[in-house]
Formats: structure tokens, sequence, C-alpha cells
């Protein structure tokens, strides 16, 4: 019965409230249009394209209101790169009208920069910093009583999400491994752009609006060329909503950097002194308990979240379970039936500014999902969450699955069903991106202490069950030990003492948490912080995943195809199973010159950052350095005229970026797989910030591996005694890339004399190898180029160092990934 109140209560919600306008003549420039009263008096003329607002009497500085302000988008690009997706929204802002003259402008205001509590405070934010202009129009009528008419229909159409910006991004930015991006020199044209009147509602606390915005370019990239039906001239449907600002007994919640999440930075410059003025707000929504006190209690506003209808099923009801699971956290924390998800009823928009929304995107590439606040910048009080799911990704998950049990599998049933195990994934992913709106950041660490958190990016635990591999465990269920704990901080504690208090605790219990810049790149300095890892030893889940890869290629072939299935997409399959180490590999790394830390506060118990062990660190090195061996490295023979079958005439972008490039035409070649996968381990192994590092702490204590002790290792590992073609391939990929990491202007001068001189010694050693004919000219010539100066450096220059590494992370991140979320 509450589910159907609630739906039939948002539908009627959903209705604009129009009536007739106030008593009194209304200026003849209304005659003929539609009235709708609400957060304002709204005219809209239909056959003239303009939507007028009736604004309050302006005040001695002419300011006749102030409203929350956001944008978002209705129509997307279908472009993963470029983010401009249906349901993404824009920087939220304090808008406030302004009448100057005969203009009445729009002003987004400064309130991050303030003075609380000082004589004459402006509301508007410090005088002393900047506000901006954004957009100025006529007075259309002034009102007997001052208030103002003016047609906002221009400003609408301005382009404040940022799409030319968006659109003219480098081909760089998108990492998508073709050098192709959205275009240059893309301008809004405002000849084909226009406000909708049509669209226009109008809520006691809210106005929504849309407009048409063109972007036109005479230089449109392949992001735009292959997906806009002409790429010269790209519109886009772009909704404007305009809120009251919320009203007082919001109470900010201190950011505390033990828990963290998402925070609104001000800055008080009426701060007592010996007080920082800088000070962050955590974001949360406005969650008040009916009965106030420790004791749980129902809400008196729950929150709320839709889910998409575009979501078919069975895709709906997993995002709705999975969205569900953080009702046992708010419960928890004391809030009962605090958190509600539903399916999106018929009639609400998802970009009313009132819903919570969860959207289901379809575009031309797999991508990132992400969840979106808009945010009060005044105090942190979320408004609205606005997730983008997209729907490619869980296709890439099916046929990684597939690649790893066999397409048999698919639609089964069982445990190792990749349909099922995708559904597995997306409960996950729905609560990830929920928790974003929620306020809650990444916590990479999570992985490391039995997933402890949905905030965490979850590589699928794969097992061995009689020599194959087994996804019966791919993804955990519900939330973790660190969702419940930053639920309770942040929306439980009644007060910032409570808040701390609870703080406290977290830290006693020994929870991780790593955030973002501290674990994104792979060459960052926290032991905990991996992407796409498992288990509580990077070190020995990398050794773990190597044991399941070898078992994984093994078994890969014909069966990872359906029945009549195109041949070529074999390749595809088959590149996230050689390369299904590689997040492990970056997550080792990271304990060579690594160092176990924490956000920690004075007197908290976490205020130094030790090293990670040396016996620790020479582990990882030894799981590193068997990523390298030809055992590990070699394309069974059986699998390579399988993998050698082109595809089929009219061409597939996400086909051509997601498998090895070949010099061999469609043939494929084992050597790039070799090399690919070399390139994974080195990148991460000498990465000059791991480098510095390691020469840092080895200084203050000569039992941590150096980097001499690593290069050495490196060196000896890939240059056995006799050597085979692979052999030979692995050796010189990571002679070149030692040579180039010597080179790069990021590396010091200490280390790159230090590689210089080993590159010396074993020019000179190759110079005396023996063996075949095949061996000694492939060791001469490798000699000659590293003891000339000369030649060395057009070895680095001129020669490959690095082959296309098939993409990673979804596309859009230049950070290259399978199986990800934002």
């Amino acid at each position: 019965m509450r589910r159907i109140c609630a739906i039939a209560l948002a539908v009627a919600l959903a209705a604009p409230a129009y009536c007739e306008t106030p008593a009194g003549k209304p200026p003849a420039l209304l005659a003929g249009t539609t009235a709708a009263s609400g957060l304002l008096p709204v005219n809209v003329d239909k056959p003239g394209g303009r939507i007028f607002l009736t604004l309050p009497p302006p005040d001695a500085d002419g300011i006749s209101a102030r409203y929350i302000y956001t944008v978002s988008l209705r129509t997307g690009l279908g472009s993963a790169p470029t983010f401009l997706d249906r349901g993404r929204v824009g920087g939220t802002q304090v808008l406030a009208f302004r009448r100057i003259g005969k203009k009445v402008s729009v002003q987004f205001e400064n309130p991050r920069f303030r003075a609380n509590g000082a004589a004459q405070a402006d509301p508007a934010g410090s005088a002393d910093f900047a506000t901006s202009t954004v957009w100025m129009g006529d007075v259309a009528a002034t009102l007997a009583d001052g208030s103002v008419v003016v047609d906002i229909s221009g400003f609408l159409a301005t382009d404040t999400l940022g799409i030319a910006a968006s659109l003219n991004q480098s081909a760089d930015t998108f990492g998508t491994g073709d050098g192709r991006g959205a275009g240059a020199g893309f301008k809004l044209d405002a000849k084909l752009s226009a406000a909708l009147p049509g669209s226009v509602k109008v809520f006691p606390d809210n106005i929504e609006a849309d407009a048409i915005q063109t972007f036109a370019s005479d230089k449109p990239g392949a992001e735009v060329s292959n997906i806009a039906p002409e790429p010269k001239q790209v519109s886009f449907t772009v909704h404007s909503s305009f809120v009251r600002l919320p009203g007082p007994g919001f109470v900010p919640r201190v950011y505390d950097p033990r828990i963290a999440g998402f925070s609104t930075q001000v800055v008080d410059f009426a701060a007592p002194l010996g007080e920082d003025v800088v000070r962050d707000f955590a974001n949360r929504f406005r969650l008040e308990k009916v009965n106030p006190g420790p004791a749980p209690s129902r809400v008196k506003k729950p929150i709320v979240y839709y889910i998409d209808s575009r979501a078919p099923e069975p895709i709906r009801a997993a995002l709705i379970e999975g969205v569900s699971w953080w009702k046992q956290a708010f419960a928890a924390a004391g809030f009962i039936d605090a958190f509600e998800v539903e399916a999106l009823p018929p009639g609400i928009d998802p970009l009313d500014v009132r819903y919570n929304v969860v959207n289901w995107d379809d575009r031309a590439t797999r991508g990132w999902s992400y969840g979106q606040e808009i945010v009060d910048p005044r105090t942190g009080e979320i408004i609205k969450g606005m997730v983008v799911l997209g729907s490619l990704r869980a296709r890439q998950d099916i046929q990684i699955f597939e690649g790893l049990v066999g397409a048999d599998q698919l639609n089964a049933g069982g445990p190792n069903d990749p349909v099922q195990v995708a559904l597995a994934r997306l409960r996950q992913l729905a609560a990830h991106e929920v928790g974003h709106t929620l306020g809650f950041a990444h916590n990479f660490a999570a992985s490391t202490q039995d997933r402890a958190s949905v905030m965490d990016y979850p590589s699928p635990r794969i097992g061995l069950r009689n020599g194959k591999p087994d996804l019966s465990d791919a993804y955990g269920t519900g939330v973790g030990k660190w969702d419940m704990a930053t639920v309770d901080w942040l929306y439980g504690a009644p007060d910032e003492a409570a808040a701390k208090a609870r703080a406290r605790v977290v830290v006693a219990e020994g929870l991780r948490y790593v955030k973002d810049d501290n674990a994104r790149a792979p060459d960052t300095a926290q032991r905990w912080g991996g992407l796409w890892d498992d288990g509580a030893d990077p070190t020995a889940e990398l050794a773990r995943m190597m044991t399941v890869r070898a078992a994984a290629i093994a078994n890969f072939g014909l069966a990872a195809l359906a029945p009549e299935e195109p041949v070529a997409n074999l390749r595809r399959r088959f590149v996230p199973i050689w390369l299904l180490h590689r997040y492990e590999v970056v997550a080792a790394a990271k304990a060579i010159g690594g160092g176990t830390y924490a956000y920690a506060v004075n007197g908290g118990g976490r205020e130094q950052a030790p090293p990670v062990p040396a016996e620790a660190q020479r582990a990882a090195l030894d799981a590193l350095l068997a990523t390298l061996s030809p055992e590990a490295l070699r394309v069974p023979a059986r699998l390579v005229p399988l993998l050698s079958i082109p595809e089929s005439p009219g061409g597939n972008r996400q086909f051509d970026i997601e498998v090895f490039q070949s010099p061999r035409g469609p043939l494929f070649d084992p050597l790039v797989a070799a090399d690919a996968a070399v390139e994974i381990t080195l990148k991460s192994l000498l990465a000059p910030a791991r480098l510095q590092r390691v020469a840092a702490q080895h200084a203050l204590d000569a039992d941590i591996p150096g980097v001499s002790e690593i290069v050495d290792r490196l060196v000896m590992a890939v240059l056995p005694a006799r050597t085979d073609t692979l052999e030979r391939r692995i050796a010189y990929r990571t002679i070149v890339v030692l040579a180039a990491t010597a080179q790069a202007s990021e590396t010091t001068p200490e280390i790159a004399a230090l590689i210089d001189q080993k590159l010396h010694d074993l020019g000179a050693s190759l110079a005396r190898r023996k063996g075949d004919a095949a061996e000694r000219a492939w060791a001469a010539s490798l000699s000659r180029k590293l003891l000339d100066p000369r030649e060395r450096a057009t070895l680095v220059k001129e020669l490959p160092r690095s082959v296309p590494v098939p993409p990673a992370d979804p596309i859009g991140g230049g950070e290259g990934g399978w199986m990800d979320l934002h």
C-alpha cells in the first residue's frame, strides 16, 4: 500500500501548477500567454518562443531573487569519452536576478568566500571576491508593485553546462587508444539554439525548462562524426532547474579526513584568530528524525531513489536490489524506513530536481558510470542525487565471463552463468554510484579488508574448480563495514562531538581508507591503494591470479563463442583473459618504494607513515618479475590460428580498439601480446616517481632494496644465458623501457646516471654473448646501440618504445580497464 500511495503522490506532484495570473491587470505583452504560478509567476508564449518570469521587486542593490540553479542534459551525444550523457549534471550555482537599469542580469554569486557574523555580512559572499555575470536581458515590463517581467529564453539557450569545452577536448584526453577526439573549434551557434517554451514546468519550489543548443565546427572529430547525422552541427536538449534556496534547519557536518567523502568548501574570514578560515563541510542529505535523539526513529522525509524505466528487466530489478543495500546502513544508523528505492513512475521527469534518479544510458562504446550530487554551495546540503549508468558495461562483462567459463554457460542459470554474474556486478555498481550521490567517496583500500565497501572498484573474484575458472563468488552482496561506519558518521551522529567519537572508533577498528589521488595512478605510494584488486595481500593475490590466468588461457578457445558467432570475436575476448593480471600487477608494485599511511589527525594514533618492510618489497619484486617469465608470456601455439580470423566487413569501432593491433594485419602476432603484458609490468615497476621513492627509502635504510638492486634483478630475470625469439623480445622491451626511463624528464639525475651505467655495462656484456647466429646478431646489434649514446637516444626515440595496450578502465578516463565503474 505504501508503494502505491507513494507513486500516486509522485504523479500528482509531477503535474505543473498552472493557474490564473494574480488579480490586477497584467501587462499587454503577457496577453495570450499561458500563465503558471509556483516558485515564481511564469508566462509562456509558445508561438513567440518566449518564457517570461515575473521577479519580485528588487532591493537597493537591484537583487530581485536568489535561487539554486543547475543544468543537465536531457539528450546526450552517445559518446562515452566526452561524458556528454543523458543525465549529466553541470555545476550548481547560487543564481541572483539583478536589475540594472533597463536590463536584468543573471549573476552567479560566490558564497564560498564569506565573513559569517561580521557586520554588514553580504548574503552573496564577500565583496572582495568576484562574481560572474553570465547573461543580461531587457526588462520586458515593470509592474505597479515594482515586480519585474523578463524573458529568460535567451539565458536558457546559453552554454552554462560547458558542452563546447567537452566537445573540444583533445584526443589524448579520451584514452581510447585510437588517437581520435570529439573535434576542435566547436562553438554555440545562437541561430540554431532556442528555449523550448512547451517544456516549462512550474512547481512551488522549482521551475524546470529545456532548450535546444547547437554546437558547430568545421573540424568535427571521429567521436562526433561516428554518431551525429551532421557532424558539423551537433544539437543537445539542455535542461535548467531553478530551485528555492533550502530553508534553515540544516546543520552542516564538518569534514573529517579520517572518514572523508565529498565536501563543500567555505572560506570564512570572520573566523576567530587562531582558527583556520578554510573549512570543509561534508555533503549530505537533510535527514531529520521525527523523534530526535539516539533511539531509532522514522524520518520527516525519507531519501527516495527512482530507477530509470529505460533499464530493461532483469536489469531494472538488479539495480533496485543493489541500491536497496543502503537501507541496511541507514537502519543501523537509527533511521527507520529512511531510504527507499522504486521504479520511476510514469509521468515523472527524471531531470526534475525533486527526484533522485538512476539513469540507464546507451552509448556507442562502453564507458564510465558516475554518481553526481546537486549541492547547496553554501552548506553542503545535497538537493538531488543523479546517477548515470552505461548500458554497454554489462555486455562487456558478459564477454569477459564467457571467455573465462565458456559461452555454453550463458543463461544456464548456474553460478557461472555470465548473465547472472553480470547482474551481480550491476547490483554492486548501482550501490556504488548511489553511494557517491549520498556523499561517499571511493575507498580503494576496502578490497584488502574482505570487501569492506561498495565504494571500492570490485575485481571479480575468480576461483579455480577442477582446474577451470569459477565465478561462484565473483561479487559480494550488500554494503560493507566501511559503508556502515560512514553512514553512521555522516548521517547518524547527532552532533560534531559524536561524529568525532565515531571517527575514532573507525580508526580503532583498523578500517583502511584510501582516496583517489593516492590510488588511481599506477605510480602512487600507498601500499593498500589499488584499483580492481582483491585480497588482503596484493602480492599474494598477484601470484594467485597468475595461476588463475594460466588456467584461463589453457581453457580458452572456441568454447568462448556461441554457435554461429563470428570467430573474429575470439580476438576481443582473448585480451582481458591474457591481461587478467593487469590490476594486480599495479597493486603489487605499490609495495615497492611504498608506505602505509592514513589521513591522520593529531592524537589519532596514525601520525606516522612507515615504509613497506624490506621483505614485503622484495616479495612484491619477485611477484612482478615472475610476470615477465617466458612461461607466463607465451601464447599457446594452438590459439594463434584461431586468433587470426579477421573481422567481417563493415567495421566495428569497439572491436578495433579492444584487440591487440598486429603489424601482420589480421594475422595474430603473439609477440605483440607479450609486449603489451611486459609494458604493464615495466611501467608500474620503473615509474620515475616509484624509483625516486625507492632511492630515498634505501638512503635511510640500506636493508630496503634500492634502484641498483631492482635494475640488476630485472636484467637478470629477462636475460638468461640462452634465448629464443620470445625471450629476446622480452629482453629487448625491458632494455628499451630502461633506456627510456633514464632519459625521462621525471627521472632524477642520480637515478638516470645509475641506469645509464647499468645499460653501458649490459652493452659490454652483450658484445661477448655467445649462442647461435640469431642470438649473436641480436646481442651484437643491441650492444652497439647501448654503448653509443647517440644510438641509444635513437633507440629510445625512433624504435617503438611501447605497443598499443587495449583499454582497461572504461573508455573516457584515459587510464586504460575492463570490468569497471566510476
